[in-house]
């Protein structure tokens, strides 16, 4: 494979912007753990919800953004959307709800699945829920994946 600086040029400004667009649950904890100043919202429904969910995440389902956001969410915040995984596309379908609304956004990719299966705490209607680490996400004796 042979690459032209037009293609290079291209490339970097794919991959420049996935980033600027999209993060993961290692840097969402990362951030989170940090002490960050940002808005983790869950755009699944009720019952995913009280299924379980991140810890600190604030339910607001993607038909909901339009007419809740501004009243609850600060407009000065940076959002980071998540969904089920990476087989549902809700969390693309909320950020560009708050695209739209003029918030600073971005996505959580592998949403709930993955923050889950990397050990992250989650907690539903009844309390926190212990998970044990998937070997197959994360390294089990490292905090990150160090990528």
């Amino acid at each position: 494979m042979t690459t032209t600086a037009a293609s290079t040029d291209l490339l970097i400004a794919h991959f420049s912007g996935k980033l600027a667009f999209e993060t993961d649950a290692s840097d969402v904890h990362a951030d989170q753990e940090g002490g960050a100043r940002f808005v983790l919202v869950d755009s699944r429904g009720e019952s995913a919800w009280a299924q379980g969910r991140i810890v600190g995440a604030v339910h607001m389902p993607t038909a909901q953004i339009a007419a809740r956001a501004s009243e609850e969410i600060p407009t000065d915040l940076p959002v980071v959307t998540y969904c089920w995984g990476p087989g549902c596309n809700g969390s693309t379908r909320a950020a560009l709800e708050f695209a739209k609304l003029g918030y600073r956004v971005r996505e959580m990719i592998g949403g709930f699945e993955y923050w889950a299966r990397e050990g992250y705490p989650v907690e539903n209607d009844h309390g926190p829920v212990v998970r044990a680490k998937d070997p197959l996400t994360a390294p089990l004796d490292a905090i990150t994946c160090d990528c």
